[in-house]
């Protein structure tokens, strides 16, 4: 283990529940979805905002599933703000009405991040799994009017790469600041479907040109946040600044990630903020060290050029394709298990149909 200590943690992606009214494909949330019973409690939720801002977390984005099924978001919203954080909320935007839009900015909402699944009505609605893209348009403006900084969030695959310009179009039309457009990551229910989420070669060479002319052109207006495909590219990306470096994910159920789809990683011993401090599980668990610096790397990583640049890639990403967290990540061209992408990138181009992320909702 790097012994080195680590900087306090500048964000924390709050998950309040794993219920959502949309069904997405490329859900990045676990198979196993935490039921309602098992959510933490509005005063358990307030105890772990007040110790994220104690440890130094400035930025607090509250997520699921979809946070507007708390009903005590107002409150969670209005203690996050007072105690000085900045904070964010990402949302489907079902269940967003004029009045409670009107709560959450007078209790402190300071950003909403908007998700968007395709840029025609049928086919949002199709991959969303649930009649949701108009009214996504109707929460945009809501949005606008209420005078906060709008970020769409569109996560790009096979079924919707077509669409890539008019995704664009959408989101200046919608009036976003920002715009991100994240090829999907396959861990969870997008893991399940990667076959059928994969985009081409094809899909890729065309996106590129056109996302470059749409930065060039609403350069000023709309910033554009492209993530590339890592499965066709020759490094990976530094996945979340370093293991335990920036931020922190804390689940529904109070179990608390080093990244938000550390879950995969079977083997990883995690911390709960309900029965642990969470500064003791940021400076001292095993699971937020595990990764740490570059004590644990093996070579190529070890003596690379790059380690300082990729942190030898996802730790989830080697883990579901090696069964070793500590490889260097396949994706890397340096990687001596890069064959097991390259396998699944060679493999016959075949759209299975999609399974949809399923419910665990309980009234």
């Amino acid at each position: 283990m790097d012994m080195n200590p680590a900087a306090p943690p500048l964000g924390m992606l709050a998950e309040l529940t794993h219920r959502c009214p949309l069904h997405c494909s490329y859900c990045s949330n676990p198979l196993e979805l935490i039921t309602r019973e098992g959510e933490m409690s509005t005063g358990q939720w307030v105890s772990v905002l007040s110790q994220a801002r104690d440890l130094g977390v400035l930025q607090v984005h509250l997520s699921g599933g979809e946070p507007l099924a708390r009903t005590d978001l107002p409150e969670l919203v209005e203690h996050a703000n007072s105690l000085g954080c900045y904070v964010n909320l990402v949302t489907s935007g079902l269940g967003l009405t004029e009045a409670r839009l009107d709560d959450l900015v007078a209790r402190g909402i300071a950003h909403i991040q908007l998700s968007v699944q395709g840029a025609t009505t049928q086919r949002a609605d199709l991959l969303a799994g649930a009649r949701a893209h108009d009214r996504k348009l109707v929460v945009a403006e809501l949005i606008k009017k209420a005078e906060l900084p709008l970020s769409v969030n569109v996560v790009l695959h096979r079924q919707n790469h077509d669409q890539l310009a008019g995704l664009i179009q959408l989101a200046e039309r919608m009036g976003a600041d920002r715009l991100e457009l994240a090829n999907t990551q396959y861990y969870g229910w997008a893991l399940r479907n990667r076959d059928a989420l994969m985009p081409t070669r094809e899909q890729l060479a065309e996106a590129e040109p056109i996302v470059r002319a749409a930065t060039e052109r609403l350069r000023g207006k709309m910033q554009i946040i492209y993530v590339v495909a890592d499965y066709y590219e020759p490094y990976p990306k530094p996945c979340m600044y370093g293991w335990g470096a920036r931020q922190l994910t804390v689940a529904p159920n109070g179990d608390v990630l080093p990244c938000p789809a550390a879950t995969a990683i079977t083997t990883l011993d995690l911390d709960n903020v309900t029965r642990t401090p969470l500064a003791e599980i940021w400076y001292e668990s095993s699971s937020f060290n595990a990764y740490r610096g570059e004590d644990w790397m093996r070579e190529p990583c070890r003596t690379c050029d790059r380690r300082e640049l990729d942190f030898g890639g996802c730790r989830c990403q080697a883990f579901q394709l090696t069964g070793d967290a500590a490889a260097t990540d396949p994706v890397c061209s340096r990687s001596p298990q890069r064959d097991l992408v390259d396998v699944v990138l060679a493999a016959p181009t075949r759209t299975p149909e999609l399974v949809m992320r399923k419910q665990t909702v309980r009234r």
